[in-house]
Order: structure tokens, then sequence, then C-alpha cells
């Protein structure tokens, strides 16, 4: 029998609370079926989409049995991506910020190799890395394992998919064999099983059902030829006027026609694609995210590890290559309970797509006439905020409320004119309102953060 309330399960008082107040009401499934095991210390694999809550699931049981006098490394999370490693790194802070000094750390590729060493030398209690970047680092020996406990492997099939299986055989190789291993995955290809049999010990294996596609979300399909997918794409995001939309395309060269179309006709656009440079990508992933771009467009490999939260619309400027592929675009929308709208554009060659994904996901959408289409603006409104760039992070110890102090200090700028802010190794980012861009951007100059001051600019 599973449970579904936190406070079912054994942890701590200040634990429970943090979780409150981060909005984790209750269990989602696969909370509910592998918490119990992992906080018992059990080998596990866990089999549910993405987006299921399934960090949190390896995040406390790893908190929950780390030893906090220790500075050793005692748990590697593996990861298939960048941006996933960035993702689950920010999650586990949020759910460990309950807890004084617990070291988090994160490896992976485009960031400056000394500064990952440096970070290693203080201390990393908790590894978060991409495969490729952590052999490198257990090669150069600035990464000792001898005392670890945990193994964590996220999203592993897309690890195999992406070759990543020599990186993880010597990665388990050089690790401890008396720890507890835990294996997530979307799906349970027969490479899993074998994966499994050289990593685990008598792992339990669990399997959440969920639906296809959330009834929360509401799915439109557009005809549309060819030659006016571009101006069927702008009538559809002028009509429904979103604060934040993901395209999706199939090519890379389509994200950058497509943000090159937009941004002419007066959007804030950005393609995301496998030609951004790292810091380039962390930048515009900041932007959507602060809502200081209002426009995504990328391809299914460059938005992995993308977790926008509430995302209000999906739009296919393609429909994808098989069904699963559009079940997990749209399903980036409508999370949480919430509603979302996912909208795609079809032409006569890709009806046969739209049956495949009627069909998969046990659905009727029909393709519907873009004449109905009647948009109320003739251009999107810029958005309300802008970013900017702050040349301290973490490393330096510098903190949120440090940074908002700095802003709304006198002379500054209102509270309520300050969006997101978010601290990484070694920059920091602050959404304010574009109506007080130049004040707060004098302010964070003059005013000092730790002692001192940093370089300000503003990210576009």
């Amino acid at each position: 029998m599973t449970t579904s309330s936190f406070s079912e399960l054994s942890l701590s008082a200040a634990q429970l609370s943090n979780l409150e107040s981060l909005g984790y009401h209750s269990m989602t499934p696969v909370q509910a079926a592998a918490l119990p095991i992992a906080l018992a210390g059990k080998d596990l694999i866990a089999q549910a989409r993405t987006g299921s809550g399934k960090t949190a699931v390896f995040a406390l049981a790893l908190l929950a049995q780390l030893d906090l006098n220790s500075r050793a490394t005692q748990a590697l999370v593996l990861c298939p991506t960048r941006e996933l490693c960035i993702q689950v790194s920010s999650e586990l802070r949020r759910i460990a910020r309950h807890q004084p000094n617990v070291m988090i750390t994160s490896l992976y590729g485009g960031q400056a190799i000394d500064l990952q060493k440096r970070a290693l030398k203080k201390g990393a209690q908790i590894v978060v890395g991409t495969p490729g970047r952590m052999v490198d680092h257990l090669q150069r020996g600035t990464l000792q394992v001898g005392e670890l406990t945990h193994l964590v492997l996220d999203e592993a099939d897309r690890m195999l998919e992406m070759g990543f299986m020599n990186e993880l055989n010597r990665i388990v190789d050089s690790l401890p064999r008396n720890r507890q291993t835990l294996l997530f995955s979307a799906t349970f290809p027969e490479n899993i099983q074998h994966l499994s049999s050289h990593l685990q010990q008598n792992p339990r294996h669990i399997t959440v059902d969920e639906p296809l596609a959330s009834a929360e979300i509401e799915q439109h399909v557009y005809l549309c030829d060819a030659m006016d997918k571009l101006d069927g794409l702008k009538k559809l995001l002028l009509k429904h006027q979103p604060v934040s939309v993901v395209v999706f395309c199939n090519y890379k060269k389509s994200t950058q026609d497509i943000a090159h179309y937009l941004n002419e006709q007066g959007f804030t656009a950005a393609a995301l694609n496998g030609d951004l440079e790292q810091r380039d990508r962390e930048d515009l992933l900041i932007q959507f995210k602060h809502q200081s771009c209002s426009v995504l467009i990328a391809t299914d490999v460059a938005a992995r590890g993308l977790d926008i939260k509430d995302l209000p619309l999906v739009v296919n400027y393609e429909l994808p290559s098989d069904p699963e592929t559009y079940v997990h675009r749209i399903g980036r929308t409508g999370r949480a309970g919430k509603s979302g709208v996912a909208l795609s554009l079809c032409t006569d060659r890709e009806k046969r797509k739209l049956s495949e994904i009627n069909a998969y996901q046990n659905s009727a959408l029909r393709l519907e006439s873009l004449e109905t289409i009647t948009p109320s603006l003739a251009k999107i409104p810029d958005p309300i905020f802008i970013t900017l760039s702050i040349s301290g992070g973490r490393d330096a110890k510098v903190r949120a409320g440090e940074i908002l102090g700095a802003l709304t200090g006198k002379g500054g700028v209102e509270g309520a004119q300050v969006g997101k802010i978010d601290i990484m190794d070694y920059r920091s980012y602050v959404a304010v309102h574009r109506s007080v861009e130049d004040r707060a951007m004098q302010k964070l100059r003059q005013s000092k953060i730790k002692g001192r001051k940093y370089k300000v600019h503003k990210l576009w």
C-alpha cells in the first residue's frame, strides 16, 4: 500500500516543513511508490516519465542518509546532459536548504575544469555530473570516491542512447561495491536490465503508469501549407499572447529561421540548438525562466533537461517523427494540475504523423482551419522583465537576499519590481522590470555584496 503524505515517511520535522514551503504538499505516484524503498537504503529501478517528480525521490534519500560531519564525496548523481545537471543541482539545493553546509557540486563539459577542481578540493558531499566529465575528474584524481555510499543514474535510458555505456562502466568500476544504487528511466529496454545487473544488488523495480497526455492539456492541430507555416505560427502567438512559449522543431536550421523571422516581426525570440556555446545556452535558459525572453525555439535534443514551471503554451512547428516524442513535448505544459495549451501546425505530408499520434494517445485530434484564428493584437508585448548578470555566484558565497537588498536599498527599486533570482556556481542572475533597468543596473554596480563590487551587465 502506497502513501500520499510526506509526513508518513521517516523524514525530519525540518525537512517536512521545508517541503511544505517548497510546494511539495503531497506525493506524486512515483514518489509514493519509490520513496519508502529509497529511504530504506535498498537498490531501486524506477520507471517513470519526465516530470513525474523523481528528482525529489533521490534528493530526499541522499539527504536523509548524508553524513554532514564528513566533507568526503558520498553520492554521485549521473545525468545525460549539462542542462539536466544544472536542473538537478538546483532542485537538490532547494530540498537541502534546511540542512546547513550541504556541499553540492556540478561537473559538466563547457565549464572551466580548474573551477570544478577547486570546488572538489573544498569538499563536495554530493556531486552531480555528466558521465564524460566525471570520468575526466576520476582520471585526474580530483574526484575521490573511496567513501561513496550512493550512486544515482537519472534518465539512464538517455545515457545509453547517447553512447555513455563505456563511461558508466569506468565510473562504476571505480566505486565501492557496498553502496546504494538508484536507477531512474522513462523506458525499460533490454540494455537497462543489463546495466542494472552490473550496477545493483537485488533491486526493487517499480513502474508508474501515468496518462499519456494530461487531461489538463488542451490540444489543437491546424492544417497549414508548408510555405505558410511562419505566418501561421505568428498568428497563433498573437492569438494566445503567451508570457512564455516553447516552439518545437525537428531541425536545427528551423530554429534559426523561426527565431530570425519572429524577431523581425517584433517578438523577443531565441533559438536553442547545438551551435550555442555552453555559457550562451545557460544565459538563454535563464532569460526564458525569468520571462525576459518570450519565445524559445528548440529541437528535442536541445530541449533535454529543460524544465520550465508554469509553461502555458507549447507549439509544434513541425510534428515529430514518432508519437512518443509528441507526448513528451506537450507534457512540458499542464504540469502539477495546472492547465496548458498545445498547438500544432500540420501540412498534408504530415497527416500520417497525426494519425499515429491519435492512435498512440487514444485521441481524436482533428485538423482545424487557421482561418478560425483571429488575433486581438498586431504585436505581442515586450517581456515585462529583463535579466541582469552579476559576476559572482555561489563560489563567492553570494546569496539571493543580498542581491535583493542591494537592489532595494536607498535610491534603488521597489521589491515588487524584482523578479526571479538565480545563483549559479560562478555567476548570479536577477530579473527586474524593464521600466527600472537603468536604475537597477546602476544600483548593483555601486553596491557591495559580500564586501566587494561585481561587474553587472544586461543579457542580450
